[in-house]
């Protein structure tokens, strides 16, 4: 059933007033004639502008996150999926609109991240199906496109919410089925859409309330915006690339090719360690104490200063030493840790090839596999202890594509595979890999247990058993056991906000419990108790503490005593997660 029936009356009925261009447009185009059609190599060139767009803007969407907490990445999902599209567009030529769109949704389902990059991905690929059979492209072309693009992406949200990059679709579809009943120029309907795309993302807070609480507009939308307006700009003469975007677009290019490759390699042997520097603003101790110290904590130690600024520059095996030294000893800024293995196996070119791929051997079509998507090498390591076949690098700031959970599928023997997410952002992209998977060639059954902590998917892989052969009763025993999780989280503010009723000021520590924001204060340990607190630790069984990749070790255990003390009842375990962000991942159960 179509979803937008009741709204054509919008375009039917709506006036569309002249859209103000900026002078210099006018200046560079001042006869300008209507653009009536685009044929393949001209729609083409939109999906670049577009990536390239947004690759100038993504920071941008990734600092409108709802949560005052480092790991918005919602501008990178986007900007990942639509390269991916772009990609797959520019790795071969096309003679027609239709198939320039067909490789656009191709490549953004394989490239997809997060919940952001699905529903753009699923945007994309509605876009597609309208477009097939189409050789060139006209206002009214594209008008149906969008409107079937906005259906694709209501589909494929099994609880669509208001207020977030769906509203945004639905404003863009609407506001070019009206314009192209007035207007024969694509410039002019992609003029209209930029602005009711840009009016959608400002309403977006009065649709959601979270979004006006925490003072922010949805983040997806706008990254759909910037979508729409690169293409508008790439049409009407405006650069896409803005003063040293270039540059900068080349090193998001270089890094995310790098992350691309991560996970999917031989780890090189770890010789040299990390580059550990930052800055101690009003030290509490003399400079010559602290270069006695740092001298004693690694190699290449370089410590100059004085009382109120000092430079500290150490090679270290672990990171976290130095840092939470220099935590304890002032006020530190510009930290940079540079993992030197790494940086020296880029430069002698050792990047291995992926893994060869096992498809020639047959299936086990007895046993059921597990895929688990681990937000650091301590939660993979865990993972594989208690049976998972596969692990995906994955979370917060680095969720993986549907391509990679697929790929990770691909690379066990059983047919039939259990994947855990582990992330509610991740959750989407599962789902659409469960989907290819079963359409592959080896016809691969996914099921996706919607785990949305790495402690439920630890719960859930404690109720694994090899020996069930039976989906539906394995899925219900690990499921009962995620049911049974409570997870905490503790983190540092990135910006000041009202999230659920708390004034969070930026640099506050702060504590979620399920993802909802109950604790604030100015020390790590002052929250976590108090999360434990209104987490009820006092009635549960079992509470483990994963400590992230930059909490030292002995700071970790200095922690897990002073829980003890607290809840003497409790059986109380420790263990490294190595989440980046979080400097503490609690479970209850």
């Amino acid at each position: 059933m179509k979803l937008l029936d009741e709204e054509r009356k919008y375009a039917e009925t709506t006036e569309i007033e002249p859209v103000e261009r900026p002078m210099e447009l006018e200046d560079v185009q001042p006869d300008a004639q209507p653009l009536t059609t685009l044929n393949a190599r001209d729609f083409q060139s939109l999906f670049q502008a577009a990536y390239e767009w947004l690759a100038h803007n993504y920071e941008q969407v990734n600092r409108m996150n709802v949560f005052p907490v480092p790991d918005g990445d919602t501008g990178t999902n986007m900007l990942l999926t639509i390269k991916s599209a772009w990609m797959n567009i520019s790795a071969r030529s096309h003679e027609t609109v239709s198939a320039v769109a067909a490789a656009a949704a191709e490549g953004a389902h394989h490239g997809s991240r997060g919940n952001s990059g699905v529903i753009l991905g699923q945007i994309l690929h509605g876009f597609s199906q309208a477009l097939r059979e189409k050789a060139t492209l006209n206002v009214q072309d594209m008008a149906e496109a969008l409107r079937a693009a906005t259906e694709a992406a209501y589909a494929a949200v099994p609880a669509p919410v208001e207020g977030t990059i769906l509203t945004v679709s639905r404003e863009i579809s609407m506001a070019a089925e009206a314009a192209a009943q007035r207007t024969r120029d694509l410039r002019e309907l992609l003029a209209h859409i930029v602005e009711a795309a840009d009016e959608a993302v400002r309403r977006t807070p009065e649709l959601l309330p979270v979004l006006k609480q925490a003072g922010v507009v949805d983040s997806g939308g706008k990254g759909l915006f910037f979508v729409f307006e690169g293409m508008h700009r790439a049409l009407t003469g405006q650069p896409v690339k803005m003063g040293d975007a270039p540059e900068a677009s080349a090193a998001v290019e270089a890094r995310f090719e790098q992350r691309e490759r991560k996970g999917h390699r031989p780890l090189p042997p770890r010789r040299w360690g990390f580059d550990v520097q930052f800055l101690i603003e009003q030290p509490n101790k003399p400079v010559a104490e602290i270069a006695r110290d740092i001298a004693a904590m690694g190699e290449c130690p370089l410590v100059e200063g004085d009382e109120h600024l000092v430079k500290v520059h150490v090679h270290v095996f672990d990171p976290g030493v130095p840092l939470s030294y220099g935590v304890a000893t002032g006020f530190i800024t510009d930290v940079v840790v540079e993992n030197m293995d790494d940086m020296a196996a880029a430069m002698q070119s050792e990047i291995a090839q992926a893994p060869p791929s096992s498809d020639e051997a047959p299936l086990d079509e007895e046993t059921i596999g597990v895929v688990a998507v681990a937000p650091g090498s301590g939660f993979a390591e865990i993972f594989r202890q208690l049976g998972a076949q596969g692990v995906v690098a994955g979370g917060q700031s680095m969720n993986p594509s549907v391509a990679e959970i697929v790929e990770a599928v691909n690379q066990l023997p059983m047919r039939r595979v259990i994947v855990l997410p582990n992330n509610s952002n991740i959750l989407m992209a599962a789902q659409q890999a469960a989907k290819a998977a079963a359409k592959g060639e080896r016809r691969r059954q996914i099921t996706v247990l919607p785990t949305r902590t790495a402690p439920q998917g630890v719960a859930a892989l404690t109720a694994y058993a090899p020996s069930i052969t039976d989906i539906d009763e394995l899925t219900a025993q690990m499921n009962a056991q995620v049911e049974a999780v409570h997870t905490g989280e503790i983190t540092q503010a990135v910006r000041s906000a009202t999230v659920d009723g708390i004034e969070v000021k930026q640099g506050d520590v702060i504590g979620l419990h399920d993802g909802r924001l109950v604790s604030r204060g100015a020390s790590v340990t002052e929250v976590a108790l108090d999360l434990l607190h209104k987490m009820n630790a006092s009635d549960a069984a079992l509470i483990t503490i994963y400590y992230g990749d930059f909490v030292a070790e002995a700071a970790a255990q200095d922690f897990a005593e002073i829980v003890r003390r607290e809840y003497p009842e409790q059986d109380i375990e420790l263990a490294y997660g190595g989440q980046p962000h979080y400097h503490y991942i609690l479970s209850i159960e």
